[in-house]
């Protein structure tokens, strides 16, 4: 690389920015990343304390994934999707054994918006009904039918879908029922159950979730809220669709976030940890009834990508998961994520602009309030784009060495699940030091 090549001027001219004014983008150019980190041009090593996009799993630079990599790619990297591969059978297969319940037979795609459209078009074709029901906090994807079902601001320049019907969140501390658990009767769940009857059942093909809830605040439902929305998909033949795009692979401390409840879903889709990131992958697995009814005469199965089960990509997945089994990550999570958990709650008590603490595993959301019994947020919806407090708690945190995720009115805190108490206690002593900046403006 000649380092006196103003690449990130390059990059502005010829390449967008994401979700971003373009004028006042202003990239770090990362060169190099390994475990917990990653490395600027400059030679400046930065903790990695949100996984990126709470995508890089495993970190950075894993050797057997690279590996991996390598030896598919000089074998076999693609072939039209007409055609088996030992890969995509080996980790269709895989799927199979380590999701919940019958989740049997999986679509594969290159990333999580792709595998919420199956998800849809699946839901579509096998029940004939056409409507959706969503929540308005969530996000589902960029490309059309996913951003339909998106409640979130990013919606705004969409060409959407007909057919979504929005429900109210499962967000206990503001709650949009102005009820409080336990004393609510999970009204947000039977607010959905009304919806059903009013729209008629006969024309919803099912409900779509994130189990916690991710780049809109890491809201984490109470105990009783997704049985009940499995119970009220049962009772009004609704299909449960459970998006684990996030929170899957070992995120929250189990092999996906919806096993916290002990419930198992009609479909469900995955990407980011599915391959730690290292290459793009999505996946929407369904369960028998639903596979064995595409297995009936005249029931086509109307749906494909150039792409589908790519060969590089369900290698290097096949890999990924197995680092998953052979480090016991998802026990390091379940372990470590208490301490976690614990160091952010204490940190809580330290700054009085924490208004809420909230998460599982390695999947936490800090909320920043400017008034604690007021809940007055820093940041609303509508100002997801515009320069705020919380950007300018992540961009001194990026100057202290650490990389935190701001959405909204919430900090994600997700780093790898490969990372240890050092590096936790690296971030949470960074996320302490920038705080201040918050409390310095509460009133």
């Amino acid at each position: 690389m000649n380092k006196n090549t103003d690449y990130v001027a390059l990059e502005k001219k010829y390449v967008f920015g994401t979700w971003r004014q373009q004028r006042s983008w202003n990239p770090l150019l990362i060169e190099e990343a390994a475990g917990c980190y990653f490395t600027d041009i400059n030679g400046k090593k930065y903790l990695d304390f949100s996984s990126q996009l709470m995508c890089s799993n495993l970190g950075h630079k894993s050797p057997k994934v690279i590996n991996t990599l390598s030896k598919q790619a000089n074998k076999l990297c693609y072939i039209a999707p007409s055609f088996a591969t030992i890969p995509a059978a080996k980790l269709g297969e895989k799927l199979a054994a380590i999701t919940p319940g019958d989740l049997q037979k999986t679509f594969f795609s290159l990333g999580g918006a792709e595998a919420n459209e199956a998800a849809i078009k699946i839901a579509r074709m096998y029940t004939g009904k056409t409507k959706l029901i969503s929540r308005y906090r969530s996000y589902h994807g960029a490309t059309s039918g996913a951003i339909s079902l998106t409640g979130d601001p990013r919606t705004h320049y969409a060409v959407g879908i007909p057919g979504i019907i929005r429900a109210p969140d499962c967000y206990c501390y503001r709650c949009p029922l102005g009820k409080e658990y336990p004393n609510c009767d999970i009204s947000c769940a039977e607010y959905i159950d009304e919806i059903i009857k009013m729209e008629g059942k006969q024309n919803i093909a099912g409900i779509v979730v994130e189990p916690i809830v991710g780049s809109n605040g890491i809201l984490v439902p109470p105990k009783e809220y997704i049985p009940r929305l499995r119970e009220i998909c049962d009772e009004r033949e609704l299909l449960l669709i459970d998006d684990e795009v996030m929170t899957g692979f070992g995120r929250t401390g189990t092999w996906f976030c919806i096993e916290h409840w002990n419930v198992v879903p009609d479909i469900m889709s995955m990407a980011k940890g599915l391959t730690g990131a290292f290459i793009p992958l999505g996946a929407t697995i369904v369960k028998k009834k639903i596979a064995d009814f595409f297995d009936e005469e005249g029931n086509l199965f109307c749906h494909g990508h150039t792409y589908s089960t790519h060969a590089l990509c369900c290698a290097v997945a096949l890999t990924a998961i197995q680092e998953y089994i052979d480090n016991n990550l998802i026990e390091h999570v379940k372990q470590v994520g208490v301490t976690l958990g614990k160091r952010l709650h204490e940190l809580k008590e330290e700054h009085k602009s924490i208004g809420e603490v909230r998460g599982k595993g390695f999947f936490w959301g800090v909320e920043l309030v400017k008034n604690q019994t007021t809940k007055e947020p820093f940041v609303t919806r509508s100002q997801k784009f515009l320069p705020n407090t919380l950007k300018k708690i992540s961009a001194a945190s990026i100057e202290k060495g650490v990389y935190i995720v701001n959405v909204i009115n919430t900090l994600i805190i997700a780093p790898p699940l490969i990372a240890d108490m050092e590096q936790i206690d690296e971030g949470i002593r960074v996320l302490g030091e920038v705080l201040k900046i918050a409390d310095k403006e509460c009133m």
